[in-house]
């Protein structure tokens, strides 16, 4: 896997005419895994946007090593094609292997995707995080929909991915069960 790493450096986010949080810093490298955490509405996600370069940042900067790939709120999976194809699409364009993460998807491959429960969406869209070859995997919510099983599998894979030399950041209200794990409390950069 490709050497990668992440620093964040003095991140405000402002949305509308509300200061989520400021002077938040962290840098993050391969196998480390960040969980941000905090309540609804704190920005979680808005950072994980940021991350991402989705958004700008209110204030500082973000400085990346490395590819990544994205999974949020929005499922970036075509709702009226087969799932196979949804993800044969992701994988053309990331010019990846096919990942080796098992999501238990093989059933679901002539399902469109309009049709996947709330976990089989959520399954998908880590299955094609883990089949980007992206060594920068940023998960919003990734637990959420999933059972304890699926769970347990998704961060199966994330332990997987970081093992290998990836690195992940989490955004999640849900514990997570992995070890070293960096926790960022956002509460602790309220303006």
């Amino acid at each position: 896997m490709q050497e990668c790493g992440l620093v964040a450096t003095d991140i405000a986010c402002r949305r509308g005419d509300r200061l989520l949080f400021r002077g938040l810093s962290f840098d993050l490298s391969g196998g480390e895994v960040v969980h941000l955490a905090g309540p609804n509405g704190i920005g979680k996600s808005s950072l994980i946007r940021i991350l991402a370069g989705l958004l700008r940042p209110f204030m500082g900067t973000v400085e990346r090593q490395g590819g990544l790939a994205l999974s949020d709120e929005r499922l970036a999976l075509d709702g009226h094609e087969p799932l196979e194809n949804a993800l044969a699409f992701w994988q053309r364009i990331d010019r990846a292997p096919q990942g080796n993460a098992d999501f238990g998807l093989a059933d679901l491959l002539d399902v469109p995707v309009r049709y996947l429960s709330t976990g089989q969406r959520k399954r998908a869209a880590l299955a094609r995080v883990a089949a980007s070859g992206a060594p920068i995997w940023l998960l919003d919510e990734p637990l959420n929909g999933l059972d304890t099983h699926w769970s347990c599998i998704a961060q199966a894979a994330i332990k997987a991915h970081c093992n290998a030399g990836g690195a992940v950041i989490i955004a999640s209200h849900q514990p997570l069960s992995l070890e070293a794990v960096k926790v960022i409390e956002l509460l602790d950069f309220q303006p």
